[in-house]
């Protein structure tokens, strides 16, 4: 008597049905262009810059602060 694997067969059938279903829904994605994320990148990077600068000037002002107060 020959024997069926028929729960490999039903698991392998799940895979494929799953990997189907995937690519066809990773073919509906609207991907955005190369050229609107290289704007949004820098656009990112230029406010971070900005923002740690300004971080950096309040720290320093409000540390040149105290030390002047608990110089006196």
């Amino acid at each position: 008597m020959a024997e069926t694997n028929n729960g490999t067969d039903v698991v392998a059938k799940k895979g494929k049905d799953l990997f189907k279903g995937l690519k066809a829904e990773f073919h509906k994605i609207s991907w955005t262009s190369k050229d609107d994320v290289t704007k949004q990148t820098v656009a990112v990077v230029v406010v971070s810059v900005i923002l740690g600068l300004l971080i950096a000037v309040i720290d320093f002002l409000l540390q040149s602060g105290i030390n002047f107060l608990v110089s006196l």
